[in-house]
């Protein structure tokens, strides 16, 4: 895994310490490294990838970049010492990052009542309003309630089932087979789960759950839902497709620029920036 995707691993951070120097030092680098490519050109560099070299793009937009993408993913700390190495202003109130990473880290964890309590203290009608959201907290905390009892006690995990989940899978076709599903993992010895069920108790589960509710907070509060520099990497993407479709005349291959080990895109497998 390289530097910069190691960076993202929002579920293995130390947010407080190795996050902020890591995420400032691979951006930089990667916006320099698309800033400079004309310095490692070849001659059969190809007319399209030398217009784009000459392209710069003022230190200003790319601060704003970080700074942007540090405070919607909820990162306070490293947003607030990077604006005060860039001498730039907060774009949202720390406590409000604060209270979003906090939650996120709960969902991470697997502390999904906590969450849920952090949720309702701040914004007491967030989940009374999205009742897709709600289950998939109420589902992944019967999640960890069965990781607990594997093996053993599962009268817990039923007695939540029954009733937090149960009233709501009632009324609702979805629900009712996410319930099914969850409710399988008693069933099956963990350890020979199929793909789709062992998936639930993988950490994508927490991730993807932390995501939506990042999102929904932001969206109450008027903000967008996600980093600026998501919507661009999207935005790239579609052009560089779109103009193939067109016939364009393109390189073979366009990299990113945003891979700490150079890789071009879809290299490794997974696009650099997009964690969802």
């Amino acid at each position: 895994m390289s530097n910069w995707n190691a960076a993202l691993d929002l579920g293995g951070l130390d947010i407080d310490t190795a996050f902020p120097d890591a995420v400032f030092a691979q951006l930089r680098e990667s916006f320099g490294r698309m800033n400079s490519s004309t310095s490692t050109a070849t001659p059969l560099q190809h007319a399209f990838e030398k217009r784009a070299a000459d392209v710069k793009a003022p230190k200003s937009d790319i601060n704003a970049l970080i700074l942007d993408y540090l405070t919607m993913e909820g990162y306070p700390k490293a947003a607030a010492k990077f604006c005060k190495e860039a001498n730039l202003q907060p774009q949202q109130p720390d406590p409000s990052i604060q209270t979003r990473q906090d939650i996120q880290h709960a969902i991470h964890s697997g502390n999904i009542e906590t969450a849920i309590s952090a949720l309702n203290g701040l914004d007491p009608e967030l989940l009374d309003t999205n009742p897709e959201l709600h289950f998939s907290l109420l589902r992944l905390q019967l999640v960890e309630l069965i990781r607990q009892c594997n093996g053993g006690d599962i009268a817990p995990a039923l007695d939540f089932a029954t009733k937090k989940l149960a009233p709501r899978a009632a009324t609702n076709r979805d629900f009712l087979s996410d319930l099914e599903q969850t409710m399988a993992l008693i069933i099956f010895p963990h350890d020979t789960l199929q793909p789709e069920l062992a998936s639930l108790l993988s950490s994508d589960l927490r991730r993807t759950t932390a995501t939506k509710v990042n999102e929904a907070v932001l969206v109450r509060q008027n903000q967008r839902r996600e980093a600026a520099i998501r919507q661009l990497v999207r935005m790239r993407a579609w052009a560089e497709t779109s103009a193939r479709s067109k016939k364009k005349d393109l390189p073979e291959s366009i990299g990113l620029g945003l891979n700490a080990d150079n890789m071009e895109y879809g290299e490794s497998g997974h696009e650099p920036m997009i964690t969802t």
